[in-house]
């Protein structure tokens, strides 16, 4: 059977799933490591059980970890989805390659750590939701086997193109990637495989299989205490509580009027938060079904596992929903890896790693040819407990987009103790925009702004060199960001995403 006809076959039965495991099994002589890439949609990185989360339990995810690495301070350098993707897979940040949000696409003549394991021999699939270009559901340079859409997707029964011929392909967009997944990763494979699946959840909006949509119903959901302790904040995020970001607004269906300020509008965020947690239930019992279907084929051990998210998620902290802005709650990720031939199990790794180091280190995990002038570094030595030369700061960036005005231009700066952010140009009134400056030892729910406090004048004039210094390092002068119009309080609602 030809390798292009059997990957095809979107429903393979057990039987075949069998002959293709032990088929895989006796053909691999390269002892490269298969790699297979999990990305999520807005999670964020309390959302482990391994995290400590008190009510969500992910023992898939848990498991990765127990028997790999988990990265503890993963953060991402731009947190919206696109721009993040396009770091994940370039190794550079939004400023250079150019990603700004889901209408544009990955740039064709940019090298990304998949096409490079081509060039060196791997096989490529992409499998779910790619959101770049979203206009298009086309094969992207670099890979072998592709199974997307356009658009979003949808939770339920999403038009895909497998390989070029578009189907429905029925049932919940979690499990459908995931039986594509399993069917490739079970196929025929002469050569190492490189396979990134891209799952819609827990993107919003949040929409549960039956089997978890109750699951949490019994969970007391209420406002955070940070979405009312706004002093010394900047007027945009007091402004922005009861937009379309902000936990008085519409929380993307869960409410029909808007603004709610009133103490009832609290059940309608609960069934936000709930349907959330519920989303990322799916997305664990997915990693469960991979695991056993690599361990069923005898590929676990000899393949890279990582899972990571591609920006984190306000829950009404700050008084705020969505991403995009630089608090902890949005620019923090889950990231969990397992490859038992270089990773300890039980590692913890407390540095602050980036997406945009997943490039440089997976191609040199699996011993490829670097990048070229990537801004992200290996964490491979990092797994070894080696961090010297690692990163003590870095930059983060965030372009205002007109239509969704409610987040500002944001830069920012953040070490291990401390955390600067400014947007400019300020805006309409710059007094709304003033930056802020926290001490994440001392106050990691970055509750207290000490911008204004005369004591931290030197600490602030530091990190504003520090900024500078980044910026110049990483090719981000001169900024070219978009002249800031304001916070809108009304859009259409087929504008927001």
């Amino acid at each position: 059977m030809r390798r292009r006809n059997f990957l095809q076959m979107a429903g393979l039965s057990a039987a075949a799933g069998a002959l293709a495991g032990c088929a895989t099994k006796e053909a691999r002589a390269d002892d490269r490591p298969n790699v297979l890439f999990i990305l999520t949609d807005d999670q964020r990185a309390d959302c482990l059980g391994c995290a400590g989360h008190p009510h969500l339990k992910t023992p898939n995810l848990d498991l990765l970890a127990d028997e790999g690495a988990h990265f503890t301070n993963m953060f991402v350098t731009t947190s919206l989805c696109s721009p993040s993707r396009a770091s994940f897979l370039s190794g550079l940040y939004a400023h250079a390659h150019g990603v700004s949000n889901n209408f544009t696409d990955y740039p064709a003549g940019m090298t990304s750590w998949p096409m490079r394991l081509r060039e060196e021999g791997y096989e490529t699939a992409y499998i779910g939701k790619w959101h770049m270009g979203e206009a298009s559901d086309e094969k992207r340079p670099g890979f072998d086997f592709w199974v997307s859409h356009s658009g979003q997707g949808d939770y339920f029964d999403t038009e895909f193109n497998v390989n070029g011929t578009r189907k429905v392909l029925k049932g919940y967009y979690t499990h459908v990637v995931t039986d594509q997944a399993i069917a490739y990763l079970k196929g025929p494979h002469e050569k190492p495989w490189c396979l990134i699946l891209g799952h819609k959840a827990p993107h919003t909006p949040f929409t549960p299989e039956p089997k978890y949509e109750h699951l949490f119903d019994d969970v007391e959901v209420k406002y955070p205490d940070s979405a009312f302790h706004l002093e010394g904040k900047p007027e945009w995020i007091k402004e922005r509580i009861d937009t379309w970001h902000g936990i008085y607004g519409p929380i993307y269906g869960f409410r029909k009027d808007f603004p709610d300020t009133r103490p009832e509008g609290v059940k309608d965020f609960a069934r936000f938060v709930r349907s959330y947690w519920a989303t990322i239930k799916s997305v664990d019992d997915s990693v469960g079904r991979l695991y056993e279907a690599l361990k069923e084929t005898g590929q676990l051990d000899d393949t890279l596992i990582v899972f990571a998210g591609d920006n984190g998620m306000f829950l009404g902290e700050h008084g705020m929903t969505d991403k995009r802005s630089m608090h902890e709650e949005s620019i923090r990720v889950p990231m969990v890896a397992r490859y038992p031939k270089l990773i300890r199990p039980g590692t913890k790794v407390a540095e602050q790693v980036l997406n945009i180091d997943l490039a440089p280190s997976v191609l040199d995990i699996c011993r490829a040819r670097p990048l070229e002038k990537v801004h992200g570094q290996s964490w491979k030595p990092l797994l070894a407990g080696t961090a010297d030369g690692w990163r003590n700061a870095w930059y983060y960036e965030y372009n205002y987009e007109k239509q969704f005005p409610y987040t500002p231009n944001v830069r920012g700066v953040r070490t291990d103790q401390w955390k600067y952010m400014e947007y400019p140009p300020g805006g309409p009134d710059a007094r709304a925009y003033k930056a802020e400056l926290y001490n994440l030892q001392d106050d990691p729910g970055e509750l207290k702004n000490l911008i204004d406090d005369p004591q931290y004048k030197d600490v602030v004039e530091d990190l504003k060199q520090e900024l500078s210094r980044l910026k110049e390092e990483t090719g981000a002068v001169p900024d070219r960001m978009p002249v800031y119009e304001g916070i809108k309080k009304e859009l259409p609602e087929e504008s927001i995403r």
